[in-house]
């Protein structure tokens, strides 16, 4: 009888170690699909925040074109005044950059002392368009509208 009993046990553990088995092949099967899935999440979130950096370095790099152009003041009625493309910094950002005149306007003689008895004055109304660049086809275009008093009767746009 004693061995009928041995031989019972032996078959109930064979039968439990086959059990831990697939058990534990189930649980690397579930950790290695957690693992995939944080690994893609993580890859996502990463080109995620690249494009995000790529747009806001196109942000700077047109935001820097336009205080270029006002820096430069090659402000003109003749046609518009072109900047190629230039590179910001060292980083792989550029902008290109126009400014022309959009239109004139009269300015009374009262709101300037500059313009009393000289004829008047007239406002030039300009307008600076900048486009940045950056990597991944980043791309952010910026306008800057702004006038500049000048005699009237000196031409318009």
């Amino acid at each position: 009888m004693k061995g009928h009993h041995e031989r019972t046990a032996d078959a109930g553990s064979r039968r439990q170690g086959g059990a831990a088995l697939v058990v534990s092949l189930v649980l690397m099967l579930a950790l290695t699909v957690l693992g995939v899935s944080a690994m893609n999440t993580a890859m996502l979130e990463l080109a995620m925040a690249n494009s995000t950096e790529s747009q806001q370095g196109a942000f700077e790099a047109a935001e820097t074109g336009i205080e270029i152009a006002l820096a430069e003041s090659r402000f003109t009625t003749g046609g518009p005044s072109v900047v190629p493309a230039a590179p910001i910094g060292d980083g792989p950002y550029e902008t290109r950059t126009s400014t022309r005149c959009v239109t004139t306007t009269a300015v009374p003689d009262r709101a300037f002392s500059i313009g009393a008895g000289s004829g008047g004055v007239q406002a030039f109304h300009f307008e600076i368009v900048s486009i940045g660049t950056g990597p991944r086809g980043a791309v952010s275009t910026h306008r800057q509208g702004f006038y500049v008093i000048g005699p009237a009767g000196s031409g318009g746009c």
